[in-house]
């Protein structure tokens, strides 16, 4: 870490503080992390859905979406029991294992909720041990010279989480030593998103993808883009589901789903590809065309993958002609522009959430 860097700005941020809009950003914080922490464990497991969708909906992590009830109701649908979905919930917040183990176990049970969420969650109810992670802050640390940082959520494994809270707190002994009172993680992301946000150009951090051989991270890296291209489709104005059967025999990734007037329903579907047989894919993607409403299918792996897609489906005259390849890192970078794009015209309050 540039420690030249970090006191640079963490002098500004102390005079921001000093200001009437640093004042109330103080009580913003507290404000916030006094409603979350009345979030017990058995208040956790007792919610009704409209409790649930409050406590989701006020998370900063969604701020990318206008429509949040349609995210919250698409997320218990995702994860099937209502119960369940909340036990893992307080399982993640007061569970007696170490976090990493509380991580690792949810990121790989519980569906739609990554780790922006999750930290912002963790940090809110317990400021003193838990850490946020998402872009804003990856860019922040990236700014101080922070190497190998975690890019992608698949990446984002409960060791990691581990290892970033630590890194974050020592920004907090450095904010405390040069006079700040009662410094903690929510304090040391306050600091990130007003100081070191935004800096260096989105491209470059994709740049140099390295191949995923990870069994757990290939698991994760598959979910991410699955679902990041869903959400793709849904700022987009179209229907958009995860875990779809198309026509008999196939079962996809992914949909994005149109009704044009009364002339019916034009469907695309989309499989990713980062482990297992690339026979199996093609497959598949020919199956789903049984569905006459299926109107073209996206293979969505990276570059050295695409071609042998290519190659398999080329002597498949039905699926050639409606096959389409997308590399992963495209969806992701597309991903990440939307929501970027969402946040800031979000931010105007154009529509009220009553719509």
């Amino acid at each position: 870490m540039n420690q030249e860097l970090l006191q640079q700005h963490i002098k500004s941020y102390l005079k921001y503080l000093r200001s009437d809009q640093g004042s109330a950003e103080s009580s913003e914080r507290a404000d916030r992390c006094h409603w979350y922490q009345r979030y017990t464990q058995d208040r956790i497991e007792g919610m009704s859905e409209d409790e649930f969708f409050e406590f989701i909906s006020n998370l900063y992590a969604l701020r990318g979406w206008g429509n949040k009830k349609y995210f919250v109701d698409n997320l218990i649908q995702k994860n099937g029991f209502f119960k369940a979905l909340k036990e893992e919930l307080a399982m993640l917040v007061w569970g007696q294992n170490p976090i990493e183990n509380r991580w690792d176990h949810f990121r790989s049970n519980v569906k739609g909720i990554g780790p922006a969420m999750m930290s912002e969650i963790l940090a809110h109810i317990h400021p003193n041990e838990c850490a946020i992670w998402n872009r804003r802050v990856y860019e922040g640390l990236s700014y101080l010279e922070v190497k190998s940082l975690p890019r992608h959520n698949y990446q984002l494994t409960g060791e990691t989480y581990k290892q970033i809270t630590a890194l974050q707190s020592d920004i907090a002994k450095e904010l405390t030593r040069a006079g700040m009172k009662d410094v903690d993680l929510i304090w040391v992301d306050y600091f990130i998103w007003k100081e070191l946000k935004g800096n260096g150009p989105l491209k470059d951090v994709y740049d140099d993808p390295k191949p995923v051989t990870d069994p757990q991270e290939t698991k994760f890296l598959h979910d991410e883009v699955r679902d990041k291209i869903a959400e793709i489709g849904t700022w987009l104005g179209l229907e958009s589901n995860t875990e779809i059967t198309v026509s008999r025999g196939s079962r996809v990734d992914a949909i994005w789903e149109a009704t044009i007037g009364n002339m019916g329903r034009v469907i695309y579907v989309f499989e990713v590809q980062t482990k297992g047989s690339i026979d199996s894919l093609i497959v598949n993607l020919f199956k789903s065309l049984n569905n006459p409403a299926v109107q073209g299918v996206v293979a969505v792996s990276d570059a050295q993958q695409i071609e042998k897609i290519r190659a398999h489906a080329a002597g498949m005259a039905g699926l050639s002609a409606k096959l389409k390849c997308w590399d992963y890192q495209d969806v992701l970078i597309v991903h990440e522009s939307l929501e970027r794009v969402n946040e800031s015209i979000n931010s105007l309050e154009l529509v009220p959430q009553s719509f």
